[in-house]
């Protein structure tokens, strides 16, 4: 594709990907967390398969029959506090097409039974919420992408809402950014702040295509 025909279908990408977390939301809203969560599978494997902005590479999408999810497991979905424990902390991260990323730390979100992660603000244009983790299943052979997920990412539409001022982290959200299946792609990688030591069953896992 044509430089431009490349930014209009990753727009159109993001268009999509805005409103799924749409019906995301209003379906947990509506108390049914596990449907908002099979209504998400089914439209990440309709983008993945088909769309113009899929990071598959064309010769994956022919045989392609869906990403590697694991079940919706209620005991990891979270309502949490921000603390302001690392607040103000700086972070650059190097990206090999998108130059040196900034964030800016929040604080904390504190997810009992699992740890405490570093929920960051996007300091370049546009802002928004990243909350990226690596845990004990990354690299490892049927678990997670070796660099780590993203469980929310607000400036790409990765948005699970809060709840009486708590934000939602709903683990099984959890997501390979696009660069696990094309290097093009440039991914900010979790950082010391975002690494946890349990292993984490659920969310999306890692096959090669």
């Amino acid at each position: 594709m044509t430089q431009a025909a490349t930014a209009l279908s990753t727009a159109q990408w993001r268009r999509e990907v805005f409103a799924l977390y749409a019906d995301v939301r209003d379906a947990a809203a509506s108390g049914s967390p596990a449907l908002a969560h099979a209504h998400w599978r089914t439209g990440r494997d309709r983008l993945f398969a088909g769309h113009a902005a899929s990071p598959l590479p064309p010769s994956a999408r022919e045989n392609f029959t869906g990403l590697t999810v694991a079940a919706y497991n209620p005991d990891f979905r979270f309502e949490a506090d921000i603390d302001d424990d690392g607040a103000g902390q700086l972070m650059e991260v190097p990206t090999g097409t998108d130059g040196v990323v900034p964030f800016e730390r929040l604080g904390s979100v504190v997810l009992d039974g699992v740890g405490r992660l570093a929920l960051w603000r996007l300091k370049s244009y546009g802002g928004g919420l990243f909350l990226p983790l690596r845990d004990g299943s990354s690299g490892v052979e049927g678990g997670s992408y070796g660099g780590g997920r993203y469980v929310l990412d607000t400036i790409k539409g990765a948005h699970l809402g809060e709840r009486d001022g708590r934000l939602v982290v709903d683990l099984n959200f959890a997501y390979n950014p696009s660069c696990a299946y094309d290097e093009a792609w440039a991914c900010p990688l979790p950082g010391p702040d975002n690494r946890l030591e349990v292993s984490l069953p659920v969310g999306e896992l890692y096959t090669a295509y």
